[in-house]
């Protein structure tokens, strides 16, 4: 095959998967950013552990991120849209990557979290710009795929790196090898940043003093609908997440590259299923998937708890990886619902209220793990079978579609 013929097959495949230069940029500082940061941060509860966090403090941790991504959403949106996409993401990389080092350095857990409010500049700051880049760059129609494959290609390196993680860890003790991981990340973030900067789309067309109510009104009620019920999902989510890695290591007794094993099966169920879903989710409807989504919310505690050795917790993170099946028409749905001269401070608004929502589920989680840690799996499941019950009730097709 000549050079231009390869090159237009690999024009035609990008199209397809709704790449271009600006949604391939933003992929690309995804997939970067995901392979440095999953190398340690499923083992962050671990690296608490061992600079001394007790269990209280580990749960507030989980809170702390939670908190966290909730203030930093709004104003996350707000510098995309008044700064531009490709000069937030690039700030938001260079000060995650500051928390890199104050986190690696750290001779204590509570410097631990205070370098946890830099690395949140990343995940929770740039996700508002993230949405808006599908939504400025791709049509409706093409938006639930687009983000699909910004899913897909977050989470290769998510379904690598723990399990690299996991041996560093095995084979340097679990505060160097994190440390390893951590400046690994730097390294990997000065690569990203480069590649962000090659985002170009013009700022959207501003509107005069609006303040947070402002925003707020312009959001329908078909999504203040769905943000209640994934107030619900995420609860679910928010109250186990950071003792998974507790409960796999400590309670079933698996060792830590297992787990990061267990973490790639999760990622592979997701990514094995992202594209079909967004397909049939574009062509027919939204709402099935969503609410598939969210009974596995619902589920995948559940079934943690009751696994009892490695074959156990692999098919409940199976489960735990069909969580995003519906991931991708949800977040097309947000898209497609907020006002597009607002779009990245509204998204923002979204996932700042969600959060704030949210924040007290991983303390919460932590208090019933002192009862036995079996409890809040078992609270957090029933929890996400409401918020499913919500969605399925509430909001309706027409919206969903």
């Amino acid at each position: 095959m000549s050079s231009s013929n390869a090159q237009r097959w690999a024009v035609r495949g990008a199209s397809r998967l709704a790449l271009d230069r600006n949604t391939g940029a933003a992929a690309a500082s995804m997939f970067l950013m995901a392979l440095g940061e999953h190398l340690w941060r499923r083992f962050l509860p671990k690296y608490l552990e061992a600079l001394g966090a007790p269990v209280v403090a580990i749960g507030a941790y989980g809170s702390t991120e939670d908190f966290l991504d909730a203030i930093y959403q709004y104003p996350g949106g707000w510098v995309g849209d008044r700064y531009g996409r490709r000069r937030a993401l690039t700030l938001f990389i260079c000060v995650a990557a500051i928390g890199y080092g104050v986190v690696a350095l750290a001779p204590t857990w509570p410097v631990v979290l205070a370098g946890v409010v830099l690395v949140m500049a990343w995940s929770s700051m740039a996700s508002p710009t993230l949405f808006a880049v599908i939504g400025d760059a791709l049509p409706t129609r093409r938006r639930a795929l687009g983000f699909s494959v910004q899913a897909i290609l977050r989470r290769i390196p998510i379904a690598i790196a723990p399990t690299i993680g996991g041996v560093l860890i095995a084979t340097y003790g679990v505060r160097d090898g994190v440390r390893f991981g951590l400046v690994i990340s730097i390294v990997v973030a000065c690569t990203a940043a480069l590649v962000a900067s090659r985002i170009s789309l013009s700022l959207p067309r501003p509107i005069a003093s609006l303040g947070v109510r402002d925003v707020w009104a312009t959001v329908p009620g078909p999504l203040r609908r769905l943000l209640l019920s994934d107030i619900f999902i995420r609860t679910c989510e928010g109250m186990v997440d950071v003792f998974l890695v507790l409960y796999a290591l400590n309670v079933v007794g698996i060792s830590a590259p297992q787990f990061g094993l267990l973490i790639a099966i999760q990622m592979a169920t997701a990514i094995a299923c992202y594209l079909p879903a967004a397909h049939f989710a574009d062509r027919f409807g939204r709402k099935p998937f969503v609410i598939a989504t969210f009974l596995a919310f619902a589920a995948f505690p559940m079934t943690v708890i009751l696994a009892h050795s490695f074959a156990g917790l692999a098919l409940a993170f199976v489960i735990g990886g069909l969580r995003e099946i519906g991931e991708p028409a949800r977040k097309a749905l947000i898209v497609d619902l907020v006002d597009p001269t607002v779009r990245a401070r509204g998204i923002g608004l979204y996932y700042l209220l969600r959060s704030l929502a949210i924040t007290p589920a991983a303390t919460l989680g932590g208090a019933l793990w002192k009862v036995t840690p079996t409890l809040p799996f078992a609270i957090a499941g029933g929890v996400g079978l409401i918020g499913t019950a919500l969605f399925a009730a509430t909001v309706e097709e027409r919206y969903a579609g």
